[in-house]
């Protein structure tokens, strides 16, 4: 498949990127920064804009056959950085054609928000994340209304451990966790395999161990 990954330069980013070459897909990446991703593929295209730019994100969406998003914002100041962003790939497929959207989000969102233990909910969540996750909230939303084939994957704490294949997902996956983590490249095997298999769409899976 021909795949587009926004936020390619992260650190689940880079894992889509590297798994999806693995997988033998032709990756188009978006990166502000092509100095970051440090990965050299022969059917690797890094493609450079800002993902809040309509005309460079439709550019990069055009011609492919899905797309993965796993955008990220560090800005804890009130603020609507992600969901802009979510909007305006959301537009660009939808006046691309391209239908298939996986797109990264965190466990506490929508109907997982009160769902897990008290400590992730009252100090990670209503504490230390409060304005990262209200964004969120509305960049899941952005994605709900759309009338593309999505998938909101909501992983837990992200970590940089190694690929096991072996997690819990989908659905209520982490209902009642109180400490509910995941490798990065786990999300990302997930992920693709989600796409690969058709599975979860216009589903929000929760993916932890």
């Amino acid at each position: 498949m021909q795949l587009v990954v926004f936020g390619a330069t992260g650190g689940t980013g880079r894992e889509l990127v590297k798994q999806a070459l693995g997988h033998g897909h032709s990756v188009r990446a978006f990166v502000r920064n092509p100095d970051k991703l440090k990965v050299i593929h022969h059917r690797l295209e890094v493609v450079t804009g800002d993902v809040h730019d309509a005309k460079s994100v439709a550019a990069a969406v055009a011609g492919q056959d899905a797309a993965l998003c796993a955008l990220g914002v560090d800005e804890r100041k009130p603020n609507t950085i992600l969901s802009d962003a979510v909007r305006t790939l959301v537009g660009a497929m939808r006046t691309g054609g391209v239908r298939r959207l996986l797109y990264v989000s965190s466990l506490g969102v929508g109907e997982t928000k009160g769902q897990l233990g008290p400590l992730y909910n009252r100090i990670l969540l209503a504490l230390l994340l409060k304005e990262i996750f209200a964004d969120k909230e509305t960049a899941e939303t952005v994605v709900r209304e759309s009338d593309l084939h999505w998938t909101i994957v909501q992983p837990g704490r992200l970590t940089n451990a190694r690929l096991t294949g072996k997690y819990r997902a989908g659905p209520g996956a982490a209902k009642g966790r109180w400490f509910p983590k995941i490798a990065r490249a786990d999300l990302a095997d997930f992920m693709l395999n989600a796409l690969e298999r058709k599975q979860f769409i216009r589903e929000v899976p929760a993916i932890v161990y």
